[in-house]
Order: C-alpha cells, then sequence, then structure tokens
C-alpha cells in the first residue's frame, strides 16, 4: 500500500512537471517589435466659388448640374447636396473646377433649399 508520504510526493512531482511544461510554452512566445503613437494636425477648410446650377434642356424645373470651384484645388473626395438631408452626389474636381451630376435622383430648382458641400484630400 502506498503512504501519505509517497502520494504527497507523486502529487507535488506532478504539479512540479505541469509548472515546468506551462513554463516551456509560454517562453517559446515572442512578441515582434512595434510601434504606438499620438499626433494632431490642423484640419482647414475649403473655399467654394463660382456656383453655377445647370437646368434641363426639356424640364427648366430640374436642375442637372452643380458647378464651382474650389481651393485648396487637391480635393480628392467631394461631395454635394442640395436639399437639407436630402440626396448627396457625387462630384468630379479636374484642377479645382468641379462638377456634380444631380440627375440621380434628379435635383428639383423647387426643392434646392441649400448648397452644402464636403470634401476632402
Amino acid at each position: 500500500m502506498i503512504s501519505n508520504v509517497t502520494r504527497k510526493i507523486g502529487v507535488v512531482g506532478a504539479a512540479g512537471v505541469l509548472a515546468l511544461g506551462a513554463y516551456a510554452y509560454t517562453a517559446a512566445n515572442t512578441v515582434p517589435a512595434s510601434s504606438a503613437g499620438s499626433g494632431s494636425g490642423a484640419i482647414t477648410g475649403y473655399t467654394v466659388s463660382g456656383i453655377t446650377y445647370t437646368l434641363n434642356g426639356t424640364d427648366p424645373r430640374d436642375l442637372d448640374q452643380v458647378a464651382f470651384t474650389i481651393a485648396p484645388t487637391a480635393a480628392n473626395t467631394v461631395r454635394a447636396q442640395l436639399v437639407a438631408g436630402g440626396a448627396w452626389y457625387a462630384c468630379v474636381n479636374t484642377a479645382g473646377a468641379v462638377t456634380c451630376d444631380t440627375t440621380s435622383p434628379q435635383a428639383t430648382a423647387a426643392s434646392a433649399d441649400q448648397l452644402t458641400v464636403v470634401a476632402s484630400d
């Protein structure tokens, strides 16, 4: 029959083997170098000028396009909105000359109540 001392030695030995095994797994972990940081930069706005609206040739109640000049000219993404809470129209910027097709959905002169332009570079 196994004595209590032998059992205790066996339990302590098994715990030691498990502890060494767990250490071996954690000791094998590697973590590559990484970076973290914080920074800030000024957010400046754009100036929109020379706004023109193009009426539809068949039904002049419809607005087919809005065009304007934007500065600085480096805006890559430009969107325009003609109705508060309404559709946003994608625009094309060519060296500061921006045109926005307002036919899908069709903008109308009667519903246009503002021009909101959002741009980013």
